[in-house]
């Protein structure tokens, strides 16, 4: 059961610089096709669980699998590293890393597939199916209630939201760990 501290976790991940590596292919297609977690390495677009390769995990999604018990991660010498040491680690190296790990938990914890969404301009692409179902419908922004943001970059990510036929949304969070407010926006023409 996720989340259950006492069970034992259904898969194994080697921690290489911002990623982790599940090396063992018959665990990373169960992974994979647990919620499309992580890329299968030499695969760029996968046609389900149907791969013979490694599967690479952001260190968003580890942290997140490691939380629900789900993935244990150990380092190049092979030490097991704890939820918390790992969740350090990728505070340390990822920018906002704890205000993206809100909106990505958040989202996750809400039943949506959660991708990045880097090659868009925006912290994740979501898919409401999952990627190869469908298109993903949604580009989230995540953003700090204390941040301001200038209409001209309101602008630029709804048109570019709405030339690759996806809702912008911009999400916002008070605090690691607060509630996530969400704000939708639908291009249109006067």
């Amino acid at each position: 059961m996720p989340g259950d501290a006492s069970a034992e976790p259904r898969f194994h991940g080697t921690l290489i610089g911002i990623r982790v590596v599940v090396f063992d292919h018959e665990e990373a297609r169960r992974l994979y096709a647990l919620g499309f977690y992580g890329k299968p390495l030499g695969v760029p677009k996968p046609r389900g669980a149907d791969f013979d390769a490694p599967l690479e995990l952001g260190l968003v999604e580890a942290v997140y699998l490691a939380e629900k018990g789900l993935l244990v991660v150990e380092d190049m010498e092979g030490r097991r590293l704890g939820v918390e040491e790992l969740r350090r680690y990728a505070a340390s190296v990822l920018e906002d890393f704890e205000l993206v790990y809100t909106v990505y938990r958040d989202l996750r914890d809400k039943g949506y597939v959660v991708r990045s969404g880097l090659k868009f301009g925006a912290a994740f692409a979501v898919y409401e199916k999952g990627p190869g179902l469908e298109h993903a419908p949604y580009l989230v922004h995540v953003v700090p209630y204390s941040e301001r943001i200038e209409p001209l970059e309101i602008v630029r990510a709804g048109r570019l939201s709405h030339s690759v036929r996806k809702y912008f949304v911009i999400a916002l969070v008070e605090a690691p760990g607060s509630e996530v407010k969400y704000m939708a926006f639908e291009w249109s023409k006067l």
